[in-house]
């Protein structure tokens, strides 16, 4: 059990942050969870994990200036005295291409997915290196290196947080704080989400996984759970890939066409 650490979750109203709460709080630790709906969207999430004991602190931020993020690390430390792990797992896609993206619209897919984690990283990461200890960890994507089709900024985003958790682990590994990176695969809808006029990669994608069994978010936070235990103190600067060998596969006409039944 992890009680008494206490750790942040910059999106806590996407899809992955209700697994990743859950695996947490079952760990012990405390959770402070930015939710951008004010809590409307995580209200019933979040009664069931104070219903079996887990302390949690809502705030809400859009955690793309300075002033911003350390408005919440003063929250965080008014309410516990101490931040022990960052989860980023910012995720925000626009389809859009290079030549019809307009500087709005990529300025806001850098600032959502990258700013957000380099100010998170740089300002909670710091007030971990003071204690000489802390996880940081990045909940990316497989296009941090395999490119959508579909939103050429997002793939850009994602490869540069994929840099950032590199340099960070570098800098703030020599005052005790691990940072690491998951870059998640196929999990069921990205078939809509990564919708590509140009590529092929989503479509019977189910099939380009050599089980043929989905990944899920139950899947990630277990992943997470590990990374933010402090028995996993010598993973640090790994990029880890979740994908069950998606992004692996190239021929269509060999794919299993059944799922590989558990056991």
């Amino acid at each position: 059990m992890q009680k008494n650490r206490v750790a942040f979750i910059a999106d806590a109203d996407s899809p992955s942050a209700k697994a990743i709460a859950k695996r947490l709080a079952d760990l012990g630790m405390s959770l402070v969870l930015n939710s951008p709906s004010c809590g409307e969207r995580i209200g019933q999430d979040v009664k069931a994990l104070q219903d079996q004991g887990a302390k949690i602190q809502i705030v809400t931020s859009p955690l793309t200036s300075t002033q911003a993020v350390k408005g919440v690390l003063n929250e965080i430390i008014e309410r516990f005295g101490r931040l022990d792990v960052l989860i980023h797992n910012i995720d925000v896609l626009q389809p859009t291409s290079i030549e019809a993206c307009d500087e709005s619209l990529y300025a806001d897919l850098i600032d959502q997915n990258v700013k957000t984690a380099f100010l998170c990283t740089q300002i909670m990461g710091a007030q971990m290196a003071v204690h000489q200890h802390g996880k940081i960890i990045y909940v990316s994507s497989i296009h941090d290196e395999k490119p959508t089709g579909s939103s050429f900024p997002y793939a850009l985003a994602k490869g540069a947080v994929k840099m950032l958790c590199k340099e960070a682990a570098l800098d703030l590994g020599r005052d005790g704080v691990t940072v690491n990176l998951i870059e998640m695969g196929p999990v069921d809808g990205d078939n809509v989400k990564f919708a590509s006029p140009i590529s092929s990669v989503y479509e019977h994608y189910d099939h380009k996984i050599p089980s043929v069994v989905m990944g899920t978010y139950d899947d990630l936070a277990e992943l997470v759970g590990f990374m933010a235990v402090f028995r996993s103190n010598f993973l640090n600067g790994a990029d880890v890939r979740l994908d069950g060998g998606f992004t692996l596969h190239y021929m269509d006409h060999k794919m299993r066409e059944t799922p590989v039944m558990e056991a």
